[in-house]
């Protein structure tokens, strides 16, 4: 017998799609962000909510790092206003805490932390709501896929061996027989370097294929290969996103992606 487990009434929010790895270090957070804007871009009402609740990044990688989003009482209960750039309406843990110190939690307390930011958040309508989690299968993933009715989920990995291997843990969760999440489609990210002086060759430094073979085995599409181009990461830091630098490479992948899941949804 199916689970039931108790939903989060999401009132004007058409679609919630989760961005998942099973490590860190693939590219994950970039892939969210940049996907939001890509949504932004095409005229969608675009959510963000970072679920990284001990290792935040979205508030910098907008450069909006140092925002403090309206707070207002309503009787005993703190609603939050989300922060908005490039469209997108974003929400943080990272907004709340100094990025200096680090957060102590046990996952019940991490896990009720995420389910307020969705509860307590003044959303409007919103066509998609991407959200961006942690690493791996914690208590954070588990109480948001049993929380929220979610559109699906895109798993990110590197093409080598060892992403896939934790990869396919994080897409495994989603096709767990008591949670049922439809796998939208795998991103490959970092698929091949491409020189600043040298836009047209490729050098496939973490390998050839994963993607595609991560895809297979969980029975969806590989839905993008973004290349590792620097400026990406320099972007970033910055706070600015794909769509302002000058490799159309990048933003062409997110576009594309941005297009194919529109379609499926």
């Amino acid at each position: 017998m199916d689970k039931v487990f108790e939903k989060i009434p999401m009132e004007g929010i058409k679609n919630i799609i989760v961005v998942a790895s099973g490590k860190g270090g693939v590219g994950k957070s970039t892939v969210a962000a940049n996907l939001a804007i890509a949504f932004a871009r095409n005229g969608l009402n675009t959510a963000l909510v970072d679920a990284d609740i001990f290792g935040p990044s979205i508030p910098k990688m907008f450069g909006i790092e140092d925002v403090k989003p309206e707070i207002s009482a309503v009787g005993n209960k703190e609603i939050f206003f989300p922060v908005k750039k490039f469209g997108v309406s974003i929400i943080s843990i990272g907004f709340y805490i100094d990025p200096r110190q680090s957060l102590i939690w046990r996952g019940p307390l991490a896990g009720k932390a995420v389910t307020q930011l969705f509860e307590d958040t003044q959303w409007g309508d919103i066509d998609y709501m991407i959200i961006d989690f942690p690493p791996g299968t914690s208590d954070i993933q588990l109480t948001t896929v049993q929380k929220l009715n979610l559109t699906g989920a895109l798993i990110v990995t590197t093409p080598q061996e060892i992403s896939l291997n934790d990869a396919r843990k994080a897409a495994a969760m989603f096709t767990n027989p008591d949670l049922k999440v439809p796998i939208l489609g795998v991103i490959e990210n970092m698929s091949w370097f491409t020189p600043d002086k040298h836009p047209d060759e490729n050098y496939y430094v973490f390998g050839k294929g994963g993607g595609l073979k991560l895809a297979k085995e969980f029975d969806t599409v590989l839905l993008g290969q973004i290349p590792l181009v620097l400026e990406v990461g320099e972007a970033a830091d910055k706070g600015l996103s794909v769509f302002s630098q000058k490799n159309k490479s990048v933003v062409t992948a997110f576009e594309q992606i941005a297009d194919q899941i529109i379609s499926k949804t």
